[in-house]
């Protein structure tokens, strides 16, 4: 291998985190995001001697992503949160029900893994992994959608991503044109978490925190809009209005009294991991929990009930007494 080649090999590895929250929006998952990015970094070092430099190597990147990203979009259902299946469910429920198959499910990422170091693309990639719009994304056709995170999100000319996927800028245009008329008849599509929390929002959350593992569940409901909506992937029953949202949690959800929170980041906002008691001692991995601010109160909470992310956010699965 030559030195040039050899370099370039190293190169490689200093775009993971940005195809990384490529591969995220268009799966919607971390998991299959690191197997499409993995696999593409090694095609890619397969193919380093057949690389021609006739475009860059991070335009040849996103172009094998793209198809292994399609290729794994092929005839599967697009992933949701529970709010997109049905209707709110009776906050008296005995229990969560049957878990739906975790592939069905939207599921967050943390920050590092896809927000840039440039402060200057921070504030676009931020919004763009946040779980509405992924979410919202997810109602899209695959080329639809990496056409829209191309242009709208990564701000590529038309010309560019035609070439990338073979295409006219024609069809290119149209696809865009679609994919924009798509979000916008889906309301979650621009819905904000809070961006950068400020010192109000950061109080909301420190105030969210401290209630929860009081578990002091008339301060919290009091935290929480009144048509605020939490849901429980990968159970597909979900909750709006503060007031079930408190009857739920001294109800059925009684179990997490007592729980710890540890403060993370993810999907470029506001976000705790919930430890819940274990009855042999200390805390289990219990939930990774993502809030959203609107008008000074929480407006939703999404509780990803699945220990398996713990790692994913270099968190330990159980915390000892």
């Amino acid at each position: 291998m030559t030195t040039a080649t050899a370099r370039t090999t190293g190169d490689l590895e200093e775009f993971r985190v940005e195809l990384t929250g490529y591969a995220y929006r268009l799966l919607g998952s971390p998991f299959d995001a690191e197997d499409a990015v993995q696999e593409t970094l090694l095609r890619a070092w397969r193919g380093l001697d057949r690389f021609d430099g006739r475009s860059s190597l991070r335009t040849w990147l996103y172009r094998i992503l793209t198809n292994v990203c399609l290729d794994q979009l092929r005839g599967r259902g697009r992933r949701a949160l529970p709010m997109d299946l049905g209707a709110p469910s009776a906050p008296v429920a005995a229990s969560l029900g049957e878990p739906g198959p975790v592939g069905d499910w939207l599921e967050p990422i943390p920050d590092a893994a896809v927000l840039p170091g440039d402060p200057a693309e921070l504030a676009v990639a931020r919004e763009s992994v946040r779980l509405a719009f992924v979410a919202a994304l997810q109602h899209l056709p695959p080329r639809q959608r990496a056409v829209l995170i191309l242009r709208d999100v990564l701000r590529w000319h038309a010309d560019e991503v035609a070439e990338l996927l073979g295409a006219s800028v024609a069809a290119v245009n149209s696809a865009l044109q679609r994919a924009r008329a798509t979000l916008a008849d889906v309301p979650e599509a621009g819905r904000h978490a809070g961006a950068d929390l400020d010192d109000e929002h950061r109080d909301l959350l420190d105030r969210y925190v401290d209630t929860f593992a009081r578990y002091d569940i008339d301060a919290l409901v009091a935290l929480l809009r009144e048509d605020a909506v939490q849901c429980m992937p990968p159970y597909p029953m979900w909750l709006r209005g503060a007031v079930d949202i408190g009857r739920w949690l001294v109800g059925p959800g009684a179990g997490c009294r007592g729980s710890r929170l540890v403060p993370i980041a993810a999907n470029g906002g506001p976000a705790v991991a919930q430890y819940r008691p274990d009855p042999d001692g200390g805390h289990r991995a219990f939930s990774i929990q993502l809030l959203e601010f609107s008008g000074g109160r929480i407006s939703r909470l999404t509780h990803f009930l699945q220990p398996g992310l713990f790692p994913r956010f270099g968190l330990a699965l159980r915390l000892d007494p």
